[in-house]
C-alpha cells in the first residue's frame, strides 16, 4: 500500500529545498505556533475558536435542546457565550443532551483559554532581536587585502553586549568515492565579537592562502552552489537574555566582486554621530577588476 507522502519546505541556505517525508508541522504544534508570525498565530486561534463554536452549534441544533434559539445562528452565539463564560441568560439548555454539550463546552474553553494565554505570553516573553544585514556581500580590498566583507546594523532602541558572528562557507564537493555531498568551512572574521553592539557593523574576512575562499571564482561558486551562512548572537541589554539573527547569502546571486559600501556614518558639526540607513546597501564601484583578479589568483 501507498502512503501519501509529505512535502514541505525548508530554507537551507540560499536554496529552498522540498523535504519528502518529513516531520508534520501539528506534530510539535507549540513550537510551530511559537514560531510562527503573528498574523499567522492569531489567525490560527480566530479560525479554531470559529471552527470549535460551529461543531458544538451543530450539536445543539441537532439535539433542538436550547430554550430560546430560533435557528442556527442563535445557537451559534449560545456557544460562543458558553465557551466564553459570558452567558447573557436569554438562552438556556433544557435537554439533559444539551447540559452535557454545555458542561464539555465550558472545560473545552477554560482549557483554551489557559492555552492561548500561556502560548501567547510565551511569545510575548521571548527576546527577539532586529538586525540588518546587507544585501549583498562583497569580496573586495580591505586594507590591501582581498576580503569578504558584509555589513549589519541594530535596528533596536537597546543594544547587544558581547555580540558574536560567525560565518560558514558551504558549497557541494564530491569525495574520493565520487558521492556528492554538502561540506561547510568556518571562516575566521578580523573582529567576531565586539563589547556592544549598537549601530553598525563591517564584518571582514580576509581571503588569505589559508581561507576556503582562496582562488574562488564566481563561476566555482556557482558550480558548487556556494551559500554563506551568517550567524549574530549575543546579550539583550535589556533582558539580559540571549539573542541571535541569522542570515544567508547565495553565492550565485548575493556576491558583488569588487566595489565598497556607501558610509552610513557622519558626524556633524555639532559632533553628534548620525546614521543613514537609507544608504545601507549601496555599493559603489572601487577598483572592481583589481579586487577580482586578486581574490581568484591560486
Amino acid at each position: 500500500m501507498n502512503r501519501r507522502r509529505t512535502l514541505t519546505r525548508t530554507r537551507i541556505g540560499g536554496s529552498e529545498p522540498i523535504v519528502v517525508g518529513g516531520q508534520k508541522p501539528w506534530t510539535d504544534l507549540y513550537h510551530f505556533l511559537i514560531n510562527a508570525s503573528w498574523p499567522a498565530l492569531l489567525g490560527f486561534i480566530a479560525s479554531l475558536f470559529v471552527g470549535l463554536n460551529l461543531l458544538f452549534a451543530v450539536a445543539y441544533y441537532l439535539d433542538r435542546g436550547i430554550e430560546r434559539a430560533d435557528g442556527f445562528l442563535d445557537v451559534f452565539f449560545f456557544s460562543v457565550e458558553t465557551m466564553a463564560t459570558i452567558g447573557y441568560g436569554r438562552m438556556s439548555p433544557i435537554t439533559t443532551v444539551a447540559n452535557i454539550l454545555m458542561t464539555v463546552e465550558a472545560l473545552t474553553g477554560l482549557i483554551g483559554l489557559a492555552m492561548v494565554t500561556g502560548l501567547v505570553f510565551a511569545k510575548f516573553s521571548i527576546p527577539s532581536s532586529r538586525v540588518r544585514f546587507s544585501k549583498l556581500a562583497l569580496i573586495a580590498e580591505r586594507d590591501g587585502v582581498p576580503s569578504l566583507l558584509f555589513r549589519m546594523a541594530n535596528l533596536r532602541a537597546n543594544r547587544i553586549v558581547e555580540a558574536t558572528v560567525h560565518i560558514a562557507f558551504a558549497r557541494d564537493e564530491i569525495t574520493v568515492e565520487g558521492e556528492r555531498v554538502r561540506r561547510f568551512y568556518d571562516l575566521p572574521m578580523v573582529r567576531e565579537r565586539t563589547p556592544l553592539f549598537a549601530l553598525s557593523w563591517t564584518a571582514v574576512h580576509r581571503i588569505d592562502q589559508q581561507s576556503p575562499l582562496y582562488g574562488q571564482t564566481d563561476q566555482t561558486l556557482a558550480a558548487g552552489r556556494a551559500d554563506l551562512i551568517v550567524t549574530l548572537t549575543g546579550i539583550d541589554e535589556t533582558f539580559a537574555q540571549t539573542v541571535h539573527a541569522r542570515h544567508y547569502y547565495d553565492g550565485r546571486r548575493d556576491l558583488r566582486w569588487g566595489g565598497r559600501f556607501v558610509d552610513i556614518l557622519t558626524v556633524g558639526e555639532d559632533g553628534v554621530t548620525r546614521i543613514d540607513y537609507t544608504n545601507f546597501d549601496e555599493v559603489i564601484d572601487a577598483a572592481p577588476a583589481a579586487a577580482s583578479s586578486r581574490a581568484a589568483r591560486a
